[in-house]
């Protein structure tokens, strides 16, 4: 697995190929948009009817990133969970999965949109609107600079549409860590606004950095008029 290590505010941190952010000097883990329970939220709603596998998927790569890194502190940038009935309705085993993983270490779920409420008492950690600890963690950017999640950027690269971190000068934007999460491209206007130049990482076999340019501050071409 080849990450990427990049400065953001003065931080050299750690863009891992799974979506995950290391931060080395506090061996802080970082993830965001798990959406664990996706699937029973949909069924629950009528919606369109998922693998219901989509949870132990996120929890074997999350363990996978945890064993790799072994950190003092684990991190969820809001929406761990699609939302508050199905971070209530886990079942014992994902609990107990996420226990174990916590064992060790801190843990910190940050509230998202999805996940506004009260903590599942079967499950590690705790609840904070947003954490302060030199650079500000939330769920959706903010006033910078922040690290965040929520918007689920991706790119298209060599034909593939693939999960990417974006960073700029004010905002570090995750990838969606979960399954079966979709994506914003890291071109639309809203995206666009938070970070107009910097770089993107994609999420591949490898982490590859991609520069993002400002289009606005390109010059446009002159025309020239054709004489009759």
């Amino acid at each position: 697995m080849t990450t990427h290590d990049f400065n953001f505010d003065g931080q050299r941190l750690q863009a891992r190929p799974s979506g995950a952010l290391f931060w080395p000097e506090r061996r802080w883990l970082v993830v965001a948009d798990l959406h664990l329970g996706k699937s029973e939220r949909m069924a629950r709603r009528g919606g369109a009817l998922l693998p219901p596998y989509e949870t132990q998927a996120t929890l074997d790569r999350l363990g996978a990133e945890i064993e790799a890194t072994d950190p003092r502190r684990v991190i969820s940038l809001g929406d761990g969970f699609d939302d508050d009935a199905a971070g209530m309705a886990l079942p014992d085993p994902v609990c107990h999965a996420l226990q174990a993983m916590a064992q060790g270490r801190d843990w910190t779920w940050i509230s998202g949109n999805h996940d506004p409420g009260a903590l599942n008492p079967r499950l590690p950690g705790q609840v904070l609107a947003q954490m302060d600890e030199g650079l500000i963690f939330r769920h959706e950017a903010g006033q910078g600079p922040d690290v965040s999640g929520h918007f689920h950027p991706c790119l298209r690269l060599a034909g593939q549409r693939m999960r990417c971190f974006l960073a700029g000068t004010d905002h570090l934007i995750l990838p969606a860590f979960g399954a079966y999460t979709g994506g914003l491209a890291i071109d639309d206007p809203v995206l666009r606004v938070l970070v107009p130049a910097g770089m993107a990482i994609a999420c591949a076999h490898r982490a590859i950095p991609v520069p993002v340019t400002d289009q606005a501050a390109q010059p446009k071409p002159t025309r020239t008029r054709q004489r009759a």
